[in-house]
């Protein structure tokens, strides 16, 4: 179990106080608000040269220009990209150059109170969560490999609610329930680094996923704002701090295939706890269904290039 000497409380700023990522590429997506927003700040005060991603640029502008004034030692960007549709990913992929050190996969939905598809028919939380970021990060592979750079899949408690649902991920034959398509993407998020650790074992590549915490943000805007009782809850600037950990602390040199929550290594849990919810599913960490999963999502986008 990785252990580090940051909890609960700990900012984003505070794990990355003394390090310093100068000459370091990054993207964060979903960068322009929430937990995203606050991620791109620290590694952008700790140097970085930092691309976020949003659907809307031209929206997402006057935070970038917050984000750049806030930070003037870094590099801020924007770029767009709309996970959801993968043809948008793509784009994206075909336009980078150069290395990538830190890949966040921070960006994603909630909860759609109906079900909703995209232009291909997938899922809208599966596509948007989990989808577009598989074909983000194997877009990215070279630039990744370059970098012997780290990918960093934002997941989420809701994982605990659910796994993957294999015969049916579009509920094309169970009833859509909103929490349990959430549940499945969030899953597949973790599954997704387990998947990276087995098959770019030889790249240098490094992926581990983290649950940010309990934070208000616009993701809970279905579900009738946070419910989580008020002691469990963190600020973004806490909820940014894992996910800085795993894209830029010397610390994780070398961890891959892990999950993480407060800034440590999140123990694996046989039934979702009562009180705190907390912890990882066996099912979320298994590599027979990172392979299965992996294997899933290149026939569903039809490749993972």
């Amino acid at each position: 179990m990785i252990q580090t000497p940051f909890e609960f409380a700990t900012t984003a700023a505070q794990v990355l106080e003394g390090v310093d990522l100068s000459g370091k590429t990054m993207i964060v997506t979903g960068g322009n608000g929430g937990v995203g927003k606050e991620v791109v700040r620290a590694l952008a005060a700790a140097g970085a040269h930092v691309t976020l991603t949003a659907r809307n640029p031209e929206t997402a502008a006057p935070v970038v220009d917050e984000l750049r004034a806030a930070a003037p030692a870094g590099r801020i960007d924007v770029a767009q990209m709309d996970l959801s549709d993968m043809a948008s990913v793509r784009r994206f992929v075909d336009q980078w150059s150069g290395p990538v050190d830190a890949l966040v996969n921070n960006a994603g939905i909630m909860a759609l109170p109906s079900i909703e598809r995209t232009a291909e028919g997938r899922e809208m939380q599966f596509a948007t969560n989990f989808l577009g970021h598989f074909v983000l990060t194997c877009g990215l592979y070279d630039a990744l490999k370059q970098a012997k750079g780290r990918v960093v899949s934002v997941a989420s408690t809701g994982s605990l609610y659910g796994p993957v649902l294999w015969d049916d991920p579009d509920f094309r034959f169970a009833r859509y329930d909103p929490l349990l398509a959430y549940a499945q993407s969030k899953t597949a998020c973790i599954l997704l680094s387990v998947a990276i650790t087995q098959r770019w074992k030889d790249s240098g590549i490094t992926s581990n996923a983290v649950h940010p915490g309990a934070i208000a943000t616009n993701l809970q805007r279905h579900t009738g704002g946070l419910q989580t009782p008020e002691i469990w809850r963190k600020t973004a600037e806490q909820g940014a701090a894992t996910s800085v950990l795993l894209a830029g602390s010397p610390l994780l040199d070398g961890v891959s295939g892990r999950y993480f929550e407060d800034c440590n290594e999140a123990p694996v849990v046989t039934a979702r706890p009562d009180g705190r919810v907390a912890g990882v599913a066996p099912y979320a960490l298994d590599p027979v269904n990172a392979d299965r999963l992996w294997d899933m999502a290149e026939a569903m986008v039809g490749g993972a290039a």
